[in-house]
């Protein structure tokens, strides 16, 4: 019989990618998720009945230890950008990768693979950040031997980072941004999947893995970059930070007044993580030391990003039309 996986969070932005190539592996893939009604796009990334959604919660122990029964390894791919009702970051990024570590070792699984950023660091003053270093802590002092994957921005064609910007770039002259000079190196979201795949099959040794791209650029820059894909153009505004972070102040305000109705544009945890480089350390094992060559931001982005044109799927045909007429 194949081997088996339960991936949480299996269904998100990046556990989509995982679970797609284990399935490619031959893997049975179990996705552990809140919602498992809103994961059925996961069912089609391999035979009927090879990758299936079911229902776990992370931070309930009983929950978590269901659907991982059986399993020959697990992933971690639960995290969120900012907090929201119950799942707050020292019981989602915390308290969830150690609960999922700890019943991992009581169950006698061999391998965990845990998806943490760049940026983890327990004296942190932003609170993503610092549960993003205590969970890896947490993951460590149980499964000693896991795979901790740091990953810089990640894109791909269900971002919430480029997708987000081009949207805005769509509704006016400005583009506003935070941290203008702020450094990142974005990588693609299948080249984390393939690191973590190594990590599940056993082919990457136990460690802290930084993953970014083949590329680094400031945020300013990589709205450019953006803008040129989309074919628009805006002035990129920066705001400093001591505007941000009044603005998020009162965007926190708000959220809480509205019971959450009105989500934040933009947090004061999200503008303290703005204000640090977002960069692969230097002497840090990362994806050369996984066999992996990253792909590049210009040969992804275009790919996704052409819905924002003006002439979205047409651009093409009409920038033609235009040359046929100049010639």
């Amino acid at each position: 019989m194949s081997k088996l996986v339960t991936i949480y969070g299996g269904s998100g932005f990046v556990g989509r990618y995982i679970a797609r190539r284990l399935a490619k592996e031959g893997w049975r893939v179990r996705v552990a998720v809140r919602r498992p009604n809103e994961a059925m796009h996961v069912k089609p990334y391999g035979t009927p009945g090879q990758v299936e959604p079911v229902l776990c919660n992370i931070r309930d122990d009983a929950s978590v230890r269901a659907v991982m029964q059986g399993a020959d390894a697990v992933v971690n791919c639960v995290g969120i950008l900012a907090e929201d009702g119950k799942n707050r970051f020292d019981a989602v990024q915390a308290e969830g990768p150690g609960r999922v570590a700890r019943i991992a070792s009581e169950m006698g699984i061999a391998r965990m693979v845990h998806i943490s950023a760049i940026g983890a660091d327990a004296s942190s003053k932003s609170d993503y950040a610092r549960t993003k270093a205590l969970g890896e802590q947490s993951v460590l002092q149980f499964m000693p031997d896991a795979i901790i994957l740091r990953p810089s921005i990640v894109f791909g064609a269900e971002d919430q980072f480029f997708n987000r910007f081009a949207r805005m770039a769509q509704m006016g002259p400005i583009l506003p941004v935070v941290g203008a000079e702020t450094r990142f190196q974005p990588v693609y979201v299948d080249d984390v999947a393939r690191a973590a795949v190594l990590g599940v099959i056993g082919k990457a040794a136990p460690g802290i893995y930084e993953l970014g791209g083949p590329d680094v650029s400031t945020f300013r820059n990589l709205m450019g970059q953006m803008l040129d894909v989309i074919q628009r153009r805006r002035m990129i505004v920066n705001i400093p930070f001591p505007v941000a972070r009044f603005m998020a102040f009162g965007f926190d305000m708000l959220n809480k007044v509205t019971l959450g109705l009105v989500p934040a544009q933009i947090t004061r945890d999200q503008v303290r993580n703005l204000a640090r480089d977002n960069v692969v350390a230097e002497g840090a094992k990362g994806f050369a030391d996984l066999g992996i060559d990253p792909v590049s931001l210009e040969a992804v982005l275009p790919d996704y990003l052409w819905p924002y044109r003006p002439s979205g799927q047409y651009a093409a045909i009409k920038a033609s039309a235009r040359n046929l007429r100049q010639g």
